[in-house]
């Protein structure tokens, strides 16, 4: 019954709804010649229909299973590919109920209707793609829209366009997972990121996409959701906490104003003896070619406000969206009390409540964030952003940290569990971003960088010991009927020797 009465409600309203647009649209040709002037979330919810509906997952983990999984919950979902990265788990995937479960308090909730598809990361080796065979490799031809020499993909990948993707993969493998998949995409397409640190898509332009007029349109996210492996099987997640997805359009070089804010043109130095850099406003603060960043303007594309209201739909996303100015600096909150939790746990082999009521530890954290503010309240995209020197300082950071470590006290960081697993962790995209930006702004870290090249040496410590203790044999029988052959040489020596002594 309540499904009737909206669709009733929709229909009276749909000829008004096109009467309007079809007006609004006249308007704006007979006073601008068919240029907008603006845009507002009129027309953002009137956006044309995109041609493909289809949104990509990369990384079916803790993070991809929860994205797809509610992707797949909302009214007249799109249709959802999950991307692998090894056979074994595609075919986990095609022997399996091909199903997706999030355990939230205890209730288990099932969906379907998904498709997939394998994509091979390629091993990247000192910043060059090495590892593609020759023999498995089938040449692309351009029919993506891209411009310059095709590309090639590995017996059994798709070469289908991709239009919207979404990587929840680790920062560490966000080039190996794209490099699989950069024959799909085009200048249309859409990436969203959403990992932890800073610097990923910066990384991916320059090493996969250098060619802003092929370079694919990016989004940046930040996940709050505590996510937990679950018991239930591969294709399984705990909702273990309740949290939001901040979501946000990284203008693209093509359309960014030169004058833009946002720019990373201008490059100040500071040295040892000198505190954060002061910004100057613009002589003239009316000057338009110095537009304040709430009014920077950039172009929104078809697929990026498809995926974007997509999001925005799954009520148990909790996402919102945020100006790129915003989105900066709640990226660079996160960034601060990552690159003290997540650290600091490795190091110490302890979970996050272990930072607290600790002098010692308070004092080694206040090193750190001495260091961190000063980077950040450095930062040229921050040079018209106001309150940046009280929100970044380090006495307010300590205060964040230790919410935080507070709050998810009996918890596990995800770089102590990367560590201990033998996996790469993704310090190179949370201290090294910081050792990194303060090099380039005449700030040495050097407290970040001993405690980034210190977590380097525990995690290839760690899996050099994980390593050492995998048996090279292939399955128990093997190992069993190992054991029986020197059992039974043993024996036969024995009895050769008793042989001889008689």
């Amino acid at each position: 019954m309540i499904q009737k009465r909206r669709f009733t409600f929709s229909r009276n309203t749909a000829e008004n709804d096109k009467s309007q647009e079809n007006g609004e649209k006249i308007a704006n040709m007979a006073g601008t010649n068919g240029k907008s002037t603006g845009r507002d979330a009129t027309d953002f919810y009137r956006a044309n229909p995109v041609l493909d509906r289809r949104i990509h997952v990369m990384g079916v983990g803790n993070v991809g299973i929860f994205i797809a999984h509610a992707l797949r919950g909302i009214p007249n979902p799109p249709p959802v590919t999950l991307l692998f990265s090894r056979w074994d788990k595609m075919t986990e995937w095609n022997e399996s109920p091909q199903r997706l479960t999030v355990v939230t308090e205890g209730d288990a909730e099932i969906r379907d209707g998904y498709d997939a598809e394998i994509a091979i990361p390629r091993i990247r080796y000192h910043g060059k793609e090495v590892g593609l065979n020759a023999s498995s490799a089938v040449p692309v031809e351009e029919d993506v829209g891209s411009r310059g020499p095709p590309q090639e993909a590995l017996a059994g990948e798709s070469t289908e366009p991709i239009r919207s993707l979404i990587i929840c993969s680790k920062a560490s493998f966000v080039l190996q997972g794209i490099s699989s998949v950069k024959h799909r995409l085009n200048k249309d397409s859409v990436i969203l990121f959403l990992q932890n640190g800073l610097g990923i898509a910066e990384e991916v332009s320059k090493e996969i996409f250098p060619d802003p007029e092929t370079r694919p349109h990016y989004m940046i996210g930040i996940n709050s959701h505590g996510l937990n492996n679950a018991t239930g099987g591969d294709f399984t997640t705990t909702h273990a906490g309740f949290g939001t997805i901040s979501l946000g359009i990284l203008p693209h070089e093509q359309d960014r104003d030169p004058n833009s804010p946002y720019e990373e043109d201008v490059r100040f130095t500071a040295t040892k003896d000198s505190g954060p850099v002061q910004r100057t406003p613009p002589t003239d603060e009316l000057n338009p070619e110095y537009p304040p960043p709430s009014s920077a303007k950039f172009h929104w594309t078809t697929y990026e406000r498809h995926l974007l209201r997509t999001i925005l739909r799954a009520p148990v996303l909790g996402a919102t969206s945020y100006s790129p100015p915003d989105l900066l600096q709640l990226q660079l909150e996160k960034l601060a009390v990552n690159c003290i939790v997540n650290p600091l746990t490795v190091l110490l082999d302890a979970r996050n409540g272990s930072l607290l009521y600790n002098y010692a530890l308070t004092r080694t954290m206040r090193l750190l964030l001495s260091e961190i503010s000063l980077v950040i309240r450095s930062l040229p995209e921050l040079q018209y952003i106001p309150n940046v020197q009280s929100r970044f300082d380090p006495g307010r950071l300590e205060t964040v940290v230790v919410g935080v470590a507070n709050r998810t006290k009996d918890n596990i960081s995800s770089m102590l569990a990367d560590a201990r697993a033998g996996r790469q962790t993704e310090i190179d995209y949370i201290n090294g971003w910081i050792v990194q930006r303060g090099e380039e702004l005449g700030i040495r870290c050097l407290m970040n960088y001993m405690v980034m090249q210190m977590v380097k040496g525990k995690s290839v410590m760690i899996s050099r010991e994980v390593g050492d203790g995998v048996p090279l044999v292939e399955d128990r029988t093997d190992l069993s009927e190992n054991v029986d052959i020197k059992e039974k040489v043993a024996g036969d020596k024995k009895d050769g020797e008793v042989a001889r002594d008689n």
